[in-house]
């Protein structure tokens, strides 16, 4: 498999979490920021692969084997920036540029020997669970901010915007994996949240409280 060809896999495993019943070429190319006619020539390719069907007007679905090939590029890449945070001391809003490099090391061995060396991590420094050897991952229960309980209490553990400006922002305001917020109001008028922290009290923006997934505690 080429370079392009795992970044297609990749961004069509996760578009089916959107589209179960068929990635559109026009959302892929959107997600890869490239021309449809491009998207549609790479559908092609890895359907003659046997890494996905395709049917006219539906759109594009993962087989077996593609989902199994999308999962293993996941486990590189999330298995590598925990290396990258724990071991050579990047931030967090560092680390997603590298790994899109460092995933497409195709070495199972290597990989291996990375999970046994970082002590078998389950989350990656976003949150997300890093599939297992067998491509497992390890469910956890979790909402978005914008529905959370007023009243209520809850950890941080997780983001879904993992670009460097929004993971920068929860930086500068002390929200990182484990912090811990109580909802104190939601404004009907523009849906932003008013949340107390530790030592301070904030209010966030609706796109704020969309992208961050919290735990109740």
């Amino acid at each position: 498999m080429t370079l392009a060809e795992e970044n297609y896999l990749k961004a069509i495993y996760h578009l089916e979490q959107q589209f179960p019943k068929g990635v559109s070429t026009n959302a892929l190319a959107e997600e890869m920021k490239t021309k449809a006619s491009s998207a549609t020539d790479m559908v092609k390719k890895l359907a003659e692969k046997d890494m996905l069907t395709h049917i006219p007007y539906q759109g594009a679905t993962l087989s077996e084997a593609g989902r199994g090939y999308a999962v293993k590029v996941i486990r590189r890449h999330r298995l590598w920036e925990v290396f990258l945070v724990e071991k050579l001391n990047f931030s967090w809003d560092e680390v997603h540029e590298v790994a899109e490099h460092l995933e497409h090391i195709n070495s199972d061995k290597l990989i291996d020997e990375l999970d046994a060396f970082l002590e078998f991590p389950i989350y990656d420094p976003h949150g997300d669970p890093i599939p297992d050897k067998q491509g497992h991952f390890k469910h956890i229960e979790k909402i978005v901010l914008a529905k959370a309980e007023v009243g209520s209490t809850y950890k941080c553990v997780g983001v879904d915007d993992t670009s460097s400006k929004f993971l920068k922002y929860l930086d500068s305001n002390a929200i990182g994996l484990g912090t811990i917020m109580t909802i104190k109001h939601k404004e009907p008028f523009d849906n932003s949240i008013k949340i107390a922290l530790e030592h301070s009290e904030m209010v966030v923006s609706q796109s704020v409280a969309k992208n961050l997934y919290l735990k109740k505690v």
